[in-house]
């Protein structure tokens, strides 16, 4: 049998996944992470990206909006703002929430802050990317 660790996703409202995991892989700070069970303690920034779970035949995909990952005693914890699984996902609403985003950004100095437009395209766009790519429930990763 495979090594696992205990994951939880978490955002100010709820525990939006608890589970056993193989891997993970998000997107840090600095680039794409792995994770394997067993991993090493470790605290890093997440930026608004994917979370791939996996286990055994299991896949799960997760779009989150950024915070934090921390590895420690055999538990993975993701504090996130925003976490939702990649069939939830409404491609129209986040088609939607692009083309507001990026209308956001063509107003900048208006009444416009840059950089809240900037992470709020970042957000919407990569919602729309995961729903684009596993919102079907097919994983290939």
């Amino acid at each position: 049998m495979a090594r696992t660790s205990r994951i939880e996703i978490v955002t100010p409202d709820r525990v939006v996944y608890a589970g056993e995991v193989e891997s993970l892989r998000v997107t840090a700070y600095d680039g794409e992470l792995g994770v394997l069970a067993g991993h090493a303690p470790m605290l890093c920034v997440l930026r608004p990206g994917a979370a791939l779970l996996r286990t055994g035949s299991e896949r799960k995909a997760f779009a989150v909006s950024g915070g934090f990952m921390e590895v420690s005693g055999g538990k993975i914890l993701l504090l996130v703002d925003s976490a939702e699984t990649s069939e939830s996902i409404d491609r129209k609403r986040a088609e939607e929430a692009v083309s507001r985003a990026r209308e956001r950004l063509h107003q900048v100095g208006k009444d416009t802050d840059l950089e809240r437009a900037e992470k709020a395209l970042a957000r919407a766009f990569n919602r729309l990317q995961l729903a684009e790519k596993y919102g079907d429930g097919r994983y290939d990763f």
